[in-house]
């Protein structure tokens, strides 16, 4: 049993950090946001509820500048402050918006919020194993080689992730009389909104997938759906 206390351990230590995070960012999400207040947002948000045959999908915006859209771990959906004044200023549409919120609803609908508590668990886990086997070899960067290899291991099971949450969005946007075209050119939009330019880290080290590959893979859908 106590050969196999490190990594109980360690599993523990990485609930407990989820479980700490998830509430921290509940909390903070509480304090910073409020409902959002967009006729043409929230009409297109009660198509996709009609179609998800739900009451209705309420969003709020999360008081920040970056432009983004989340969906916190207890459910919810957020666009930020950054985002609304993106549409306001007239640089993103309101279909755009749509299928971010239909994205988010991916992420929801889909269980990465618990997924990512498992993956992260585990990571942790992974980390303190890993670095100590590799210790006894290459003494000094076992810990640095065990963090990359966790975190490349992250970056594809985030891309995972994102991937499903795409293709959630796009039957949905069908579903909903919306269209993927939206989602496409917000696609196309994004790395100058958010101003990255995908250059900063190679693509297997990536929490998202490229954005080019995102947009093939929505054409992929839609060519297979024209067949069916």
């Amino acid at each position: 049993m106590l050969k196999f206390l490190p990594l109980l351990l360690a599993i523990g230590y990485g609930l407990a950090m989820y479980h700490f995070s998830a509430w921290r960012t509940k909390r903070m999400l509480d304090e910073k946001s409020r409902p959002l207040d967009e006729p043409e947002i929230n009409a297109l948000a009660s198509r996709m509820a009609r179609a998800l045959d739900i009451p209705g999908i309420p969003v709020r915006v999360f008081d920040v500048d970056p432009v983004n859209g989340l969906a916190s771990p207890d459910g919810r959906i957020f666009l930020t402050r950054g985002f609304l004044r993106k549409y306001k200023a007239g640089e993103v549409t309101a279909a755009e918006l749509a299928s971010v919120i239909a994205h988010e609803l991916g992420h929801v609908a889909l269980g990465h919020a618990r997924r990512r508590m498992i993956d992260f668990t585990g990571q942790n886990a992974g980390v303190m194993m890993l670095s100590a086997v590799l210790n006894r070899f290459l003494p000094g960067l076992g810990p640095m080689i065990a963090s990359l290899i966790t975190r490349t291991l992250a970056a594809h099971l985030s891309r995972r992730d994102e991937h499903e949450a795409d293709a959630y969005a796009s039957a949905l946007l069908v579903k909903a009389g919306i269209g993927t075209a939206p989602q496409k050119s917000l696609f196309r939009k994004l790395n100058a909104l958010t101003g990255a330019n995908g250059a900063a880290a190679p693509a297997w080290l990536l929490s998202h997938p490229k954005t080019e590959e995102r947009i093939r893979a929505i054409e992929a859908r839609e060519a297979r759906w024209d067949q069916a």
